[in-house]
Formats: structure tokens, C-alpha cells, sequence
């Protein structure tokens, strides 16, 4: 009975151990478990608060876009405290906010007439379609390193092929039937585009000066206008003045060199400037040419503790003054 007594004692004590092996377990597991939750729950809280920062810094933008075209709305140059990178230190993090003119690039909408269908780049096309078809290619003309003249029209007319309505080719375009013969097959929008990373997918473009165009050009969404303000646009993208001008680069940089502080107060002005005059720019061109925006876009990038955000935010201003958001986009500074 002993010699029993003790063997039970025995699996007594090994049923415990068992029981305190799997208690400790989950135990472990439960802790392990708490903290990953917790963790989650901070870092969701971070972030929401880090995107709440954005959304106010947005809010302030729309706000000071609104009070700089009710004060200055005639003449939008770089002089003005809009075009600055404001950087804002809050308890645990920081904003950092820019705005930039959307006015200063080429918009590649602008190659898109809709309702026209045309089919052709310059052929079937209209005067006003022709004018910035051939703009464009002026503009890559400038690009570094040069562009085979074969490669500029190719992606020129493969880029009106994007963007008209129909499915009819230009001389040197591409259509679904090019695009669905690829590796990756896909279509084209036969719409406006998005956004400019869709440059991406236009037959004809090749990547080592892919970087470099991308720098010239922009996107306004559903948007054909093509109207430039000769204020905003920096020295180091002369390339568009020189392309909607017909000005060589040089003299497109010595245009917006000797604009002064305040920019020109005109567009009459800008017009009426010796080079520009030469260029003999017909009624169409002469449209192209602002002193006024109505699209800035804010790139803005908040930090909140381990947390960080970024999102880039398209403004329009309409005819009454009214400031909308039109676009949202998160992404990199």
C-alpha cells in the first residue's frame, strides 16, 4: 500500500508540473498577446494623430490660399510668403508643409480636347490641339539626355492615343491592340489622366529621361487647360516657357531671370518682351500665358512620436474665389 501510495503521489506531482507548464504557457502567450495589442492600439492612435496634423495643415493652406487670392489674387509670383517650406514643431513631432503652383508645368492634359475625338496628333486635329502637340514636343526637345526625334514623336502621338476617346491610331501612336501585346498586357484609359506616374505606361517612353520629364510636367485631373504662369515657373524648368514660347533654353532662362521680384504684373507685359515678341506667337499661344493660379498643390509630412504621414493635396480656385480640395494623394515629401 506504501509502495502505491508513493507512485500515485508520484503522477500527482506530475499532473502539477504539467498543469503549471501550461498555465505558464499561456500565460507567456497571453502577455505576448497584451503587449502586440497594445503596441497596436499606440501605434493606430500615432498615426491618426499624425494624420490629423496633416489634415490641419491642409486646412491652413486652404485658408492662406484663400486670403492670398482675395489680397494678391491679380499677380502670383514666388516673392509672396506662399512659396516657402514652413516647418511646424508640435508636442511629440512636427509639420512640414510646401505649397507649389500647378500652373508652372505642363500639363499633360492639356493634350486631351474633350468630345473632339481626334485620332491624329496633328493631323485631324484641331488648331488649339495642333499648337500643344507641337508645344510638347518642343518641350522634350529639351530634355537631358536628348530624345531621338523618332522617340519624341512616337510618345507623342502615343500620349494623344492615351487620352483621346477613340480607338483609332496616329502615325506613330499605340492603342489597346499595342498594349495588350505586351508581357503584362494592359489598355489604354482613353480618358485624362490621373496622375502624372501614368507617363509610366505610354508607349514610347524609355527610363533615362523619364526622371527629367517628369520634373517639367503635371496633371490637373479632368482638366485640359493649358495656361502657364509666367511667375511661378523657376529657372531650372525654363524648358516649359522655352517650349510653350518656342525660345531657345537660354533665352527662356533669361526671360524669367530679369522678371523681377514681383514678377510681371501683366500678361501684356510678358508679351510684350523683345524675345517674346519675336517669336511671333499666334492668337491660340498667346492664351497659354498667365500672371495668375487657380491649382497649387500642398506637399505636406507629419511626424507624431515613432508615427509619420504624407500627403499631397490639389487646391482649385474657382471663378467666385471659393478654395476646393480636388485630389488627395498619399505618398512621399
Amino acid at each position: 500500500m506504501n509502495q502505491l501510495k508513493r507512485k500515485q503521489q508520484g503522477v500527482a506531482l506530475i499532473i502539477v508540473l504539467l498543469i503549471v507548464a501550461i498555465v505558464s504557457v499561456l500565460a507567456t502567450e497571453m502577455g505576448g498577446r497584451l503587449q502586440l495589442q497594445i503596441k497596436r492600439a499606440s501605434n493606430i492612435k500615432e498615426n491618426n494623430q499624425a494624420y490629423w496634423n496633416a489634415m490641419g495643415a491642409e486646412q491652413y493652406a486652404r485658408k492662406s490660399i484663400k486670403q492670398l487670392i482675395d489680397e494678391d489674387g491679380e499677380v502670383i509670383h514666388l516673392e509672396q510668403p506662399w512659396d516657402q517650406e514652413f516647418v511646424y514643431p508640435i508636442e511629440g513631432g512636427g509639420i512640414q508643409a510646401q505649397l507649389v503652383d500647378m500652373q508652372s508645368c505642363f500639363n499633360l492634359n492639356a493634350l486631351r480636347e474633350p468630345g473632339t475625338g481626334s485620332g491624329g496628333a496633328v493631323v485631324g486635329s484641331t488648331p488649339v490641339l495642333a499648337d500643344r502637340i507641337l508645344a510638347f514636343k518642343r518641350l522634350l526637345g529639351h530634355i537631358e539626355p536628348a530624345i531621338p526625334s523618332y522617340n519624341i514623336d512616337t510618345l507623342t502621338d502615343s500620349l494623344v492615343d492615351w487620352l483621346d476617346e477613340d480607338d483609332r491610331l496616329s502615325n506613330l501612336g499605340a492603342e489597346d491592340s499595342e498594349y495588350e501585346s505586351l508581357q503584362f498586357p494592359y489598355v489604354a484609359a482613353n480618358n485624362y489622366m490621373v496622375h502624372k506616374s501614368e507617363l509610366r505606361l505610354i508607349n514610347g517612353v524609355e527610363v533615362p529621361w523619364l526622371r527629367e520629364l517628369l520634373k517639367l510636367v503635371c496633371v490637373l485631373p479632368n482638366d485640359s487647360l493649358f495656361v502657364i504662369n509666367v511667375n511661378t515657373v523657376s529657372e531650372e524648368n525654363a524648358a516649359v516657357i522655352a517650349a510653350a514660347t518656342k525660345l531657345n533654353l537660354s533665352d527662356a532662362k533669361s526671360v524669367l531671370a530679369n522678371r523681377g521680384s514681383d514678377g510681371y504684373q501683366t500678361t501684356t507685359e510678358f508679351l510684350s518682351l523683345p524675345s517674346i515678341q519675336a517669336a511671333n506667337l499666334n492668337a491660340e499661344e498667346k492664351k497659354w500665358f498667365d500672371v495668375k493660379t487657380e491649382h497649387f498643390i500642398l506637399h505636406t509630412k507629419t511626424k507624431y512620436n515613432d508615427a509619420t504621414f504624407s500627403m499631397k493635396t490639389l487646391f482649385k480656385v474657382d471663378p467666385s474665389k471659393n478654395v476646393s480640395v480636388i485630389r488627395r494623394e498619399f505618398s512621399g515629401f
